[in-house]
């Protein structure tokens, strides 16, 4: 193997995508009243939430008004220390358009959540959705009021054409798709005109950080990934399925039986994967499985073992079963790759992200002519992401001996760079493999590691912590003791990467009453190891309370 030195990506490969988690939101508001520690205030709420915040002004109030909004905004306060209110009442003067009930979003903490039930009167040609939202109490926090929850929409008939939208009350049509102020508790809307019962497509756009939930049945859920209009809800309609499909093949491994995949998802990917004229980005998202840490997310306890277990034989199926299609995919994707110089836009983008994700499906197979692409595409890559794919897919799959001579090269090459080598770490912290944990202990002998860099630290022991969860969450608790001697030790050293590490022992309540009782004692144990900084005791504090 030979490594050129045209590697164009430096510390993370191109076209990485980060979806907002919105089950991951900590239990505070976006503008908390309080904190112990300032570096705990910066959180994903702050930074991922807040930004949503700011998206539902610009859906509520439409392009050209926020712009008018925002201009005032810097127009009075340029220069300025100012405040959350003083950027919503720019929005407000400029738009004409009250505001205050909005502000909820600013102070109310938690998630809320969005009922959506439908109706249809055939004789009426009517159709209503009635929406109910919620939030669930959070500390200092019993109840909640009524957010405005803007939901954009669209409705399909069977054929997959979307409906003109007038509501009851307007005298012609607002286009396919508008956007409904969602603002009481409880709301019903009504469309006029509709002469056959719709599907419909909702929070177009993710136009609001809400858990929706509307009964659709996996046959709607297909219809919608092959005909929706709108690219954020074709990738969220597959990852409904996946989900549904997923938790069908958990349940299975728990009663002991034989799993078996719902064939509807195979037959929704290889649609997919044989209309070439889709986005190819898009149909890159919509193979990527719902991960294990949203499945332990969105379970009432998390079952470690099964989770794993399904997802990987979900993983295996599809490969097995849409061997043709991938393999053709991906070896269009890299022969244009291989004839194409590098240039950093969209459409390569989309194509190498294709080409990837087929090539990590296709390594299940194990078939000789796949490890030989493998190996060619590490070897002969002119950009980071071709080369990192091929190296985690490697790592990924039993070939030990091409694994250890990627690894080596790789790490050879690019000793003297830092934040590549920070990948290197990440891809072999992040293998779900057996033996995780020793392979972390090993890596943290090597001599490009050192807990006193932040990011090495983040690259090794947080990525085996936060995505390596079979591993990180072994049954005799090694993994939590792990954590925990390693926060111990940066609470002298960096007391604010420490406080960030805690996060995977915070999440002990999601799991069965066995690994509560390891995780918390992991806990108790960095409480009782000394004088903690403020960072560390304010997390470890709370999450104990």
């Amino acid at each position: 193997m030979q490594l050129p030195f045209s590697c164009y990506a430096i510390g993370c490969s191109e076209g990485m995508q980060f979806a907002v988690q919105i089950n991951a939101f900590p239990h505070h508001p976006v503008r908390p009243d309080a904190y112990m520690e300032i570096s705990n205030f910066y959180t994903l709420t702050i930074y991922e939430k807040g930004s949503e915040v700011l998206r539902m002004i610009h859906t509520l109030l439409g392009p050209e008004l926020f712009r008018k909004g925002s201009d005032l905004y810097f127009e009075r306060h340029d220069g300025q220390a100012v405040t959350c209110d003083d950027f919503v009442k720019a929005m407000e003067d400029a738009s004409g358009i009250d505001l205050t009930q909005f502000k909820r979003w600013y102070t109310q903490a938690g998630t809320p959540r969005l009922e959506v039930s439908e109706a249809y009167d055939e004789a009426a040609q009517t159709y209503s959705l009635t929406f109910r939202q919620s939030c669930p109490a959070t500390p200092g926090q019993s109840e909640k009021l009524p957010f405005v929850i803007p939901v954009a929409l669209g409705l399909l008939d069977t054929q997959g054409i979307e409906l003109p939208l007038r509501l009851q009350g307007e005298s012609v049509a607002q286009g396919t798709s508008r956007v409904l102020s969602v603002t009481e508790a409880e709301q019903t809307f009504t469309f006029e005109a509709v002469a056959e019962k719709p599907l419909p497509s909702l929070l177009r756009g993710f136009s609001a950080p809400v858990k929706l939930h509307f009964p659709y049945s996996r046959d709607q859920l297909m219809f919608l990934m092959q005909h929706d209009s709108d690219g954020f809800n074709r990738w969220e309609a597959g990852q409904q399925l996946s989900v549904q499909v997923l938790q069908e093949l958990i349940g299975q491994h728990q009663r002991g039986e034989a799993l078996v995949l719902d064939q509807r998802l195979v037959t929704a990917l290889r649609t997919l994967l044989e209309d070439e004229s889709l986005d190819q980005a898009m149909v890159a998202e919509m193979l990527s499985l719902p991960g294990e840490a949203y499945l332990t997310e969105i379970s009432e306890v998390a079952d470690v073992e099964a989770i794993h277990a399904a997802r990987e034989f979900a993983r295996k199926a599809l490969a097995d079963a849409l061997f043709a299609p991938l393999w053709a995919r991906y070896q269009a994707n890299r022969e244009v790759s291989k004839a194409t110089p590098y240039v950093a836009e969209a459409a390569h983008f989309a194509r190498r992200s294709l080409q990837n994700i087929a090539l990590s499906y296709l390594m299940l197979s194990e078939k000789p002519e796949v490890l030989a692409a493998c190996v060619d595409q590490f070897d002969n890559a002119d950009n980071m992401t071709e080369r990192l794919a091929a190296l985690a897919v490697l790592v990924n799959s039993p070939f030990q001996e091409e694994q250890g001579k990627a690894l080596a090269m790789f790490a050879d090459f690019f000793k003297d760079n830092p934040l590549v080598m920070d990948q290197w770490f990440s891809v072999q912290a992040g293998c779900p493999l057996p033996g995780g944990l020793e392979r972390v202990h090993a890596l943290m002998q090597h001599e490009a590691f050192t807990l006193k860099n932040p990011n090495k630290v983040r690259a090794l022991i947080g990525a085996f912590a936060n995505q390596n969860l079979i591993n990180f969450h072994r049954a005799d608790g090694a993994g939590y003791r792990f954590l925990a001697d390693q926060v111990i030790t940066l609470n002298e050293l960096n007391p604010q990467i420490a406080s960030r590490l805690l996060a995977p022992l915070t999440r002990w309540r999601k799991y069965g009453s066995a690994r509560q009782a390891l995780m918390k004692a992991e806990l108790e144990r960095i409480l009782a190891s000394g004088e903690l900084s403020s960072d560390v005791y304010e997390v470890v504090s709370k999450s104990l309370a």
